[in-house]
């Protein structure tokens, strides 16, 4: 019980101690951190009952890829919170937001029954000094699921502190102009060694498709994009709804929560030793396979499948939710309870219109009814639109088609568009 009141006083701690430094420009990275990453791992389990996350592993990097200003703050809240406080003062030096795969499982009819442990990884700047971490996920009413809090020493003599011997193969397909870039690693999933060229050809792709798109066209010279080959022993991922299993570098598969389309991997661990050594803060995995599907999970990976002829409208889409923390906004079963009633949803482009002054309401034309009918106006009007979120009737969108919508939509909505520029500035900008 003690352990307990003491995890959630520390994290009632740290949201104090966010809202006090928002009142200023925040800590300074050189003074507070090495150019060095600290990869944290963790396991979260449990069931709609309970849930536990414990500390797994730690392991420190050269050099440091992620922003470097608005270092004790975020955008949006995600599912999950890690915020990272000096230990002597109690100052909060970082913190960064999340979604784990973990959570929507317990979204599932399987969650009511036996417990499931995922991993999850972290890549933090290496404080210079003590510190202390403490990890928030919260539930479908953003009440407090889990908390934990443990001490981050950075001369812990079992961390691992090294290079890799050897990198994988990789290519820069894109070299930011722009003093603090994102940077994305797009990874291969289900390529031969001599399927590289395949890949990277798959990932130029990916690329065009991206920045083909308004707002990223106009701040492509702030990003970093890096194509990674990494080398599956077989070709093609696994589909088990046809019996077919394949021995891939992420043991990534389709029908996640019996979900036929829906494409994950569930090794992250995997995942970030096979880029140990490499520069990224963003991930996106493309699957070699002609199915269609794939997912995206905010600040933890896009994963799509390249050889499907939507391939490039489902790219984007999985991006936007996993860099700009982007919701669905289409009506589909099986996720009735995956957002909690009488609370305004976290994501910036739907509604349940409880704090509509903080989404988009600033963007409505003067007169515009709420809610909208699409009879209203065209495709790309502003307004109030009900659906959204996979539900049909509680939750609104900003307008009546829009790339998060349906794959013919050619773009995001102006709503998206400024969301999407706001993380980008969020992360680029000091």
């Amino acid at each position: 019980m003690f352990q307990k009141l003491r995890a959630l006083t520390l994290c009632l701690l740290t949201a104090v101690g966010l809202n006090a430094a928002a009142q200023d420009k925040g800590p300074a990275f050189d003074r507070w951190f090495e150019d060095a990453t600290l990869r944290m791992d963790y396991i979260i389990s449990g069931h709609t009952a309970q849930t536990n996350v414990a500390l797994d592993d730690c392991r420190i990097l050269p050099h440091w890829a992620g922003r470097r200003g608005h270092l004790d703050r975020h955008l949006l809240s995600g599912n999950g919170k890690l915020a990272i406080s000096d230990k002597q003062t109690g100052q909060t030096i970082y913190v960064t937001t999340f979604s784990t795969l973990y959570q929507e499982w317990l979204a599932t009819n399987e969650a009511q029954g036996s417990p499931r442990a995922f991993e999850q990884v972290f890549q933090i700047p290496l404080p210079r000094q003590e510190a202390v971490a403490t990890l928030v996920l919260y539930d479908t009413d953003s009440d407090t699921l889990a908390c934990v809090s443990h001490d981050i020493n950075p001369a812990d003599i079992l961390w691992r502190r090294d290079v890799p011997a050897t990198l994988p193969p990789h290519r820069l397909l894109r070299l930011a102009t722009h003093s603090t870039p994102v940077n994305v690693a797009i990874v291969a999933e289900g390529y031969r060694p001599e399927e590289a060229e395949k890949f990277y050809a798959d990932a130029e792709v990916a690329c065009q498709s991206i920045f083909a798109h308004r707002p990223f066209d106009r701040f492509e010279s702030r990003f970093n994009m890096l194509a990674v080959a990494l080398p599956s022993t077989e070709s093609g991922v696994s589909v088990p709804r046809l019996g077919e299993w394949h021995e891939t570098a992420l043991a990534s598969h389709f029908s996640t929560f019996y979900s036929d389309r829906y494409l994950t991997t569930l090794r992250l661990k995997q995942l970030y030793d096979a880029l140990a050594g490499l520069s990224f803060d963003h991930i996106i995995i493309l699957a070699n396979t002609t199915e269609y599907g794939g997912g995206g999970i905010y600040n933890t990976y896009t994963l799509t499948t390249a050889g499907h002829r939507l391939f490039r409208p489902v790219v984007v889409h999985e991006f936007g939710h996993s860099f700009a923390g982007l919701a669905d906004e289409y009506v589909a079963g099986g996720f009735e309870s995956f957002y909690g009633e009488q609370i305004e949803p976290w994501e910036p482009n739907i509604t349940s219109l409880i704090d509509f002054e903080a989404k988009w309401k600033d963007m409505l034309p003067p007169g515009t009814n709420i809610p909208t009918t699409p009879t209203e106006g065209d495709s790309r009007r502003v307004g109030v639109y009900e659906g959204a979120g996979y539900v049909a009737q509680g939750l609104y969108r900003p307008t009546a088609d829009c790339r998060m919508r349906t794959n013919e939509c050619s773009e995001f909505c102006p709503v998206c568009q400024r969301a999407i520029e706001r993380i980008i500035r969020f992360y680029t900008e000091e």
